[in-house]
């Protein structure tokens, strides 16, 4: 970019309730209420988070299927100075979801990239846990197929705390994988896992591998929502 051009568009990263309506800040329903549009995954399910708090707002469709041509329309409206909000189905965008070319690109023309930070699963999910220290690593989504059984045997490396994200499709292979390879490991683990974090049926279930996996192989129930889970070496919650 030249020395002399100037861009005064601002490119706002707004964080979403992760399940509880009431899970977002005051800064966040002023930027959406004010901006230009908003760019989300499903505007379905924007637009009921905007209609639960009396907002009108313009919005666009923005996932990772997102084209060039849509792209290059973005950055242009924010050359022109407008104010746009990025914002995810739940949670903060880019962090395991789209958004973080749009972020990079607008930064490289010289808008202005804004945080409106908020609701987070990995922090809601740790703040719960009863797990002491303040270090862990975040690993995103368990992959579907290819890589699966690295990431588990990945996970049993770290001497502290790990968090990732699993689905209810997947979620009881996950933990059967998890039960079987904590048994070759000479480190004893716990495992936490966060089901449908501040939504009306919140529950946070704590065993071992092996005790988790047959808590909710015993009831169907228990194997739906949208799951976090937190593998850690037992003496992190002793």
């Amino acid at each position: 970019m030249s020395e002399d051009a100037h861009i005064n568009g601002v490119l706002s990263v707004v964080a979403t309730p992760i399940g509880n309506m009431e899970d977002i800040t005051l800064r966040a329903l002023r930027v959406l209420a004010s901006c230009d549009y908003v760019l989300c995954e499903d505007t379905r399910v924007t637009g009921k988070l905007l209609k639960y708090h009396n907002i009108a707002a313009k919005l666009k469709r923005y996932d990772a299927h997102t084209s060039a041509k849509v792209h290059e329309e973005i950055l242009a409206d924010l050359e022109e100075g407008k104010h746009i909000a990025l914002v995810s189905d739940a949670g903060t965008p880019t962090v395991s979801d789209p958004g973080v070319l749009l972020v990079r690109s607008a930064r490289a023309q010289g808008a202005r990239v804004d945080a409106i930070p908020g609701a987070s699963a990995v922090t809601a999910a740790f703040s719960i846990a009863g797990i002491s220290g303040n270090r862990f690593t975040f690993l995103g989504f368990v992959p579907h197929k290819k890589g699966r059984e690295t990431f588990f045997k990945d996970a049993y490396t770290y001497n502290h705390p790990v968090i990732f994200f699993e689905s209810t499709h997947r979620i009881l292979k996950t933990l059967t994988a998890l039960a079987c390879m904590s048994e070759d490991s000479p480190t004893d683990w716990v495992i936490v896992l966060g089901r449908e974090l501040t939504k009306m049926h919140e529950e946070v279930i704590t065993g071992s591998p092996s005790e988790v996996l047959a808590e909710l192989e015993s009831q169907e129930l228990r194997q739906k929502g949208e799951f976090v889970v937190i593998v850690s070496p037992v003496r992190h919650t002793q």
